[in-house]
């Protein structure tokens, strides 16, 4: 008897994008679509531009550029095709009527990288309610596909069933997602609650996607988390503890990277988790500098922190990748309150990054020099857990300290 060895067909796709003026970043986002095609499992195998004024409200491209793709579709054996921009119910079914092949768009692409990676329960109730609210809106639009669940990207993950429900079971499931998440949301708020009560900090990794965060992450915490060149590698948020230089403890929390051309109801979905931000005293936010476009990123995720109505918090800019570069440069963040190099592979400027942490955490203290009877000697613990402890003497007449402490214990001293 032969034994044969059945793998999953790799699927091959088509990218399209619409141009729609002169020096746009069209190019630089198909780059990026395709890296996260490639992340979701598939192969590119060509793309498409056309420069029009706006993207067509029927199709998204022209009918000549549909001729286009379907000669490309024929001649590589593709199986698909991936717009760069969400797409309406009405522009699919078009699509799919003029071309007969899977025609995705790339919040689709970007549902099924986040169902692949969603660990925990919060995570992968977070994916299957923005899949749901996107397939919600699509339920008319998807046609005869409902019919048929087909296989590959964008039937993954906790969603994947719900394809063949009607709008009414649609919005019960939505509902009653929102509610297990209100759930977890309020967890999250107590946790918080108890830190805030006992005066600890919180540092937040921010930046674009795969700009090394979580390798970031692991260096300074030694947390075992997934290290990956992938978009969207780390999905689910995770907290640590770290020791400062002046033995100062403080969480480090690494959160979901951003994207150009992020739906705002993937934002909305996402808040929870994003929020951990929100509630940080440090942004730390990490920038790839190998990457062609550092500056778009940049402007990517402070237009991100922005729609989160997060601005007021102080940032330490990380360059990051600095290994990667061909000669030594200085890069410069003027919306930051400091700019560290690093390298996470190395270990470089990692130690510079604690520093500054624990700068800004000085600036938000009070120096005091003390002197504490020995029946006071609590005190003295109560300053080495919660604030800084320059120095101790023991003297006759009792503990001699100099320290910065918290606002917030500066009553109890």
């Amino acid at each position: 008897m032969n034994l044969y060895e059945l793998g999953e067909t790799k699927e091959l796709v088509i990218l399209v994008g619409v141009q729609s003026m002169e020096g746009d970043d069209t190019e630089q986002s198909l780059d990026e679509l395709g890296e996260l095609a490639q992340t979701a499992g598939a192969g590119v195998a060509g793309r498409v531009i056309q420069r029009r004024e706006s993207v067509h409200p029927g199709t998204y491209i022209g009918k000549g550029k549909i001729e286009e793709v379907r000669t490309l579709l024929y001649e590589t054996q593709a199986t698909g095709i991936i717009c760069d921009d969400e797409l309406s119910p009405a522009q699919m079914n078009n699509l799919q009527e003029e071309l007969d092949c899977k025609v995705m768009d790339r919040t689709l692409l970007i549902l099924d990288i986040f169902a692949r990676h969603a660990v925990t329960r919060e995570g992968k109730i977070q994916v299957e309610l923005a899949q749901l609210k996107y397939r919600a809106a699509r339920l008319t639009g998807l046609g005869n596909s409902l019919s048929r669940l087909g296989g590959g990207i964008g039937t993954r993950g906790p969603g994947e069933k719900k394809l063949e429900m009607d709008r009414r079971l649609i919005r019960v499931r939505i509902s009653h997602l929102k509610r297990e998440l209100e759930e977890v949301v309020r967890h999250r708020e107590l946790i918080r609650g108890q830190r805030t009560r006992s005066g600890q900090k919180v540092a937040a990794l921010v930046g674009y996607t795969s700009v090394g965060k979580s390798a970031i992450f692991r260096k300074l915490t030694g947390a075992d988390v997934l290290e990956d060149a992938k978009l969207f590698a780390t999905l689910d948020t995770t907290t640590r503890g770290i020791t400062l230089t002046g033995k100062q403890e403080i969480l480090l929390t690494d959160t979901v990277g951003f994207i150009r051309k992020l739906p705002h109801h993937l934002v909305e979905s996402f808040k929870s988790t994003l929020e951990e931000a929100r509630y940080a005293d440090i942004l730390i936010h990490v920038v790839d500098v190998s990457s062609p476009q550092m500056e778009s990123q940049m402007f990517t995720v402070y237009e991100t922190l922005r729609e989160l109505e997060i601005g007021d918090k102080p940032v330490i800019t990380v360059f990051n990748k600095i290994d990667l570069l061909d000669e030594q440069r200085t890069f410069r963040d003027f919306h930051a309150d400091a700019s560290v190099m690093t390298s996470a592979r190395t270990g470089e400027g990692l130690e510079q990054v604690k520093a500054e942490m624990e700068e800004i955490l000085r600036k938000q203290k009070i120096y005091v020099e003390r002197l504490y009877p020995y029946d006071q000697a609590g005190v003295v613990q109560l300053i080495r857990r919660k604030g800084e402890l320059l120095s101790e003497e023991y003297l006759p007449e009792g503990i001699a300290v100099t320290a910065y402490v918290p606002r917030e214990i500066y009553g109890k001293i």
